[in-house]
């Protein structure tokens, strides 16, 4: 017998028992409200449960977007750590270099230098580091840097570096350091 069953019969009792009180009516009325009130029914419960799972399947669905997001982030940061972390020491190495080529150019064939020089160019190329071809070409300012004009001794060499006055540098084909040019106009 289920409550709702065993709370009627025992209404109907406490009426047949006192028929004359209307109260006794009224109360048990008022029981039977109460109990099924505060009861909820399996119908209630069954869509609470299911509000209760979709918030909670929301949440983990957002919290794991946003580990994914966080991972994803994280892995592009230290692809570009690997392919850029030496950025500060190569442009600190770089004139040294200058240095070495200004050494070759004076010195002529002198093979303990060329040598040293050619092991430094061949260690800083394994890591990416690629020197600029600018004499020749058109002026490009997103890999030049004008330092001065001259007037261009033919009309088709107009707008193209006549000469490099610093070496400008690639590292994994991003601009490391301008090359300073001089431009016919």
């Amino acid at each position: 017998m289920s409550k709702k069953e065993h709370n009627k019969t025992e209404t109907e009792e406490t009426v047949n028992q006192h028929p004359e009180s209307e109260e006794a009516v009224e109360q048990a009325s008022e029981e039977i409200q109460e109990e099924t009130a505060t009861e909820p029914t399996e119908a209630d419960k069954l869509q609470e449960m299911g509000e209760k799972l979709a918030t909670l399947n929301d949440k983990y669905l957002r919290l794991y977007s946003e580990y994914e997001n966080y991972r994803k982030r994280t892995n592009v940061e230290k692809a570009d750590l690997l392919l850029n972390g030496s950025r500060e020491m190569m442009k600190a190495i770089l004139p040294v270099v200058d240095d070495f080529e200004r050494a070759l150019a004076a010195t002529g064939d002198d093979e303990g230098v060329k040598l040293i020089y050619s092991k430094l160019m061949k260690i800083l190329e394994q890591k990416g580091l690629k020197a600029m071809e600018a004499k020749g070409e058109k002026f490009d300012e997103s890999m030049h840097e004008a330092v001065t004009q001259i007037p261009a001794p033919a009309p088709e060499q107009k707008g193209l570096v006549i000469d490099v006055v610093e070496k400008g540098y690639y590292l994994n084909d991003k601009v490391l350091r301008y090359a300073k040019v001089v431009v016919a106009c």
